[in-house]
């Protein structure tokens, strides 16, 4: 049911997006639509779930088996991906280093993507992907003579440093805020950029990521051993008949 309620949520988004009347508009955004992101996990949780489920209420050792098969995949995935990301740590910062600069210049084409950008920044106090500058990638943004924005050479709101005071937020405190001197810059928005600030609030909170990793490991294990051994005794049953 918490995969469906997934699935509906992504399905609703892309809905009031017009996505689902013009299926071809999947393509258009040049960054990530945050949308696949309840798509793709509410239908995993839906194929595990029903699997596993329908398997054990009506004993059925075929979806059992696809059940303990499908989560064994998942884990070698990402036990796979987690032994790549430690050994080639130059290359996932590369990929991460592309993947957030191909996404600010889709900043504007997608408000699920403006939002998790922005939520991004705000969280972990940070400006493009290795600092302020990568706005430049972005055509309201950038310092081109062309750009005749009013946003030009600032950054998004997301990037300004919090006042404590200030209940109501102020969406134009980026604007101009590059053309100021490095030490202006520093007051008024966040200059370290978001690959850094990732890889710092990794090592500080290492101990809890490595948990949740181990914890999310036993639970799939713990799953797959169930159902094996559910489905050992089915057809221990099913022998003796």
């Amino acid at each position: 049911f918490l995969g469906i309620a997934f699935l509906g949520i992504g399905l609703w988004a892309w809905n009031e997006k017009g996505v689902l009347s013009n299926i071809s508009s999947i393509t258009d955004l040049g960054g990530f639509d945050p949308v696949w992101l309840f798509l793709v996990v509410g239908g995993v949780m839906f194929i595990l779930g029903f699997a596993g489920c329908i398997g054990a209420l009506r004993e059925n050792t075929f979806l059992l088996k696809f059940f303990s098969v499908f989560l064994g995949i998942i884990f070698f995935l990402e036990l796979t991906a987690g032994v790549l990301a430690f050994v080639f740590k130059d290359w996932i910062k590369d990929q991460l280093y592309f993947f957030i600069n191909n996404n600010i210049r889709a900043y504007r084409d997608d408000i699920d993507l403006q939002n998790l950008i922005d939520f991004t920044q705000e969280y972990w106090q940070c400006c493009g992907a290795f600092g302020a500058d990568d706005w430049n990638l972005n055509i309201y943004f950038n310092c081109t003579d062309s750009n005749t924005s009013r946003e030009r050479c600032g950054v998004p709101f997301s990037c300004c440093t919090k006042d404590p005071a200030e209940d109501v937020i102020n969406t134009q405190c980026g604007y101009d805020a590059r053309q100021k001197p490095e030490v202006d810059q520093q007051i008024v928005i966040y200059t370290k950029g978001c690959v850094p600030q990732f890889e710092k609030w990794l090592q500080d909170n290492l101990t809890i990521v490595a948990g949740i990793f181990i914890g999310i490991a036993l639970l799939q294990i713990f799953g797959i051993c169930l159902a094996q051994n559910l489905v050992s005794d089915i057809e221990a049953v099913r022998a003796s008949w």
